[in-house]
């Protein structure tokens, strides 16, 4: 009988976190004036020790004894090999899943949340802010400031909020306070509801009431954290690739094809990084990062630097964006609406070393619906996505006669996203496309700031 799920002996957990700044050039973030910032210029926002993993170049990266405590939890997570799935399609690939949804907070958003609230506790900080689209990465924030004693405080993405109501009390329950995105607490959030009263909001309008309830503590005890497109967050989240190269070892094989669905960069980052650094390195695979059609950063958004919230509070960024004043269609997928993309991400983009795909929605939740009725898990919106890419592989696989090996990453379950469920199974569910005068607006934000370079590590 084929394995349906390989597992990891717990002394087989990574003990470090791969740093693939060690591997690539990137471009600086930059100030009001356009030229680099240096880390002090960050301290308001993050604590230093965390600033320091931003800007390291140090390939490895050990993990506190602290943080692999609470990790083993739930790490090391499940390979799932999809053979239900495989059969359906008819394919003679092999398909992998790894299997993040089985945190405490149902995805793979606390293998960053656990690290960012330890070094922030140790930093002497006692509340953290943060925004969060579909209420995963506020949900796994409180989970884990309840792990550490520190307060937590959620500005989520309106549409969200109101979409997905159990995100609100799970957060309450692990001792969060949950707050609709823009409010009125912030000077950012009140501007914004004064140009548009009924605006369905944005994680770029969050993350600047965030970072303003942050700043604005005359305590100094309060920093924000940010669960997405940053260095040390992708760094945090290569436990999931990590663990993924074992498991895969362990079956004998090397994958040809690595997906992940793309927001910020985090999941996607995760899981792909390891299996870049080798591609770096020579070794053949297909990287995918896979957006939704009506939110297309990585597929259709020009290369500059950009703010990284609607406020301008962030320093300039190096991504491909949409404009940080892009408010994206309400779609269900609340996790991928965010108007730019991880600065890393993007310069793997830029290099050839990933391939970006995009899918409507519709064709996510086709995906994620054959993906339930063969495998009995029903994944999150945003893991839709990546499925949607691994069925469209599989069946290249089949047309090419290939007997390829395809890795994804299932980075959430979607046992509380059973609305958008119901609305795809009653047929109201609409495929969402970005209008093109969308590109013409962002073209006119982008031109007022500098253009990044072309950087090639290789």
């Amino acid at each position: 009988m084929q394995k349906r799920r390989i597992r990891l002996h717990s002394d087989d957990r990574p003990k470090q976190w791969y740093n693939v700044l060690a591997d690539i050039k990137m471009n600086p973030p930059l100030g009001p004036d356009g030229k680099p910032i240096g880390p002090e210029m960050l301290a308001p926002v993050f604590p230093m020790n965390l600033i320091e993993q931003e800007v390291s170049t140090e390939r490895w990266i050990d993990i506190p004894e602290a943080i692999q405590d609470v990790y083993s939890m739930w790490r090391a997570t499940p390979l799932i090999r999809a053979i239900n799935l495989e059969r359906a399609l008819g394919t003679p690939a092999k398909i992998y899943l790894k299997d993040e949804s089985v945190s405490p907070a149902g995805s793979h958003k606390p293998n960053t949340a656990v690290a960012q609230a330890y070094y922030n506790k140790e930093f002497g900080i006692k509340r953290l802010t943060t925004e969060t689209g579909a209420g995963q990465w506020g949900s796994a924030l409180s989970f884990s400031c309840s792990q550490f004693g520190l307060e937590c405080d959620v500005y989520m993405v309106r549409i969200s909020f109101d979409q997905k109501p159990y995100r609100k009390t799970l957060m309450r329950t692990w001792g969060g306070n949950c707050f609709a995105s823009p409010s009125d607490r912030t000077k950012a959030g009140r501007a914004v509801l004064e140009r548009d009263p009924n605006t369905p909001g944005s994680l770029g309008i969050a993350i600047s009431e965030a970072v303003e309830a942050a700043v604005s503590d005359e305590t100094g005890q309060t920093r924000y954290s940010l669960g997405s497109v940053l260095n040390h967050v992708m760094m945090h989240q290569t436990v999931i690739g990590l663990e993924a190269k074992k498991q895969l070892e362990q079956e004998g094989v090397y994958p040809d094809v690595v997906i992940g669905c793309a927001g910020g960069g985090s999941n996607f980052a995760g899981l792909a990084l390891p299996f870049a650094h080798d591609k770096i390195n020579g070794k053949e695979v297909d990287i995918i990062p896979v957006e939704p059609a009506a939110c297309p950063t990585l597929t259709k958004a020009a290369f500059s630097y950009d703010h990284g919230d609607e406020a301008g509070y962030t320093p300039l960024l190096a991504m491909h964006s949409l404009g940080h004043n892009f408010v994206p269609p309400p779609i269900h997928a609340g996790g991928l609406r965010y108007h730019g993309m991880a600065p890393i991400v993007c310069q793997l983009v830029v290099e050839g070393i990933c391939r970006p795909e995009s899918v409507n929605q519709i064709e996510a939740y086709t995906a994620g619906l054959q993906f339930a009725r063969t495998e009995g898990i029903v994944t999150a919106p945003e893991t839709n996505h990546a499925l949607a890419q691994v069925v469209k592989e599989a069946n290249k696989a089949k047309e090419e006669g290939k007997e390829k090996v395809i890795l994804a990453n299932l980075s959430g379950h979607g046992m509380l996203d059973l609305g958008a469920y119901e609305k795809f199974l009653d047929g109201k569910l609409e495929e969402v496309e970005l209008p093109a005068e969308v590109l013409e607006r962002a073209a006119a934000v982008l031109s007022q700031y500098p253009k990044p370079e072309i950087l090639k590590s290789r």
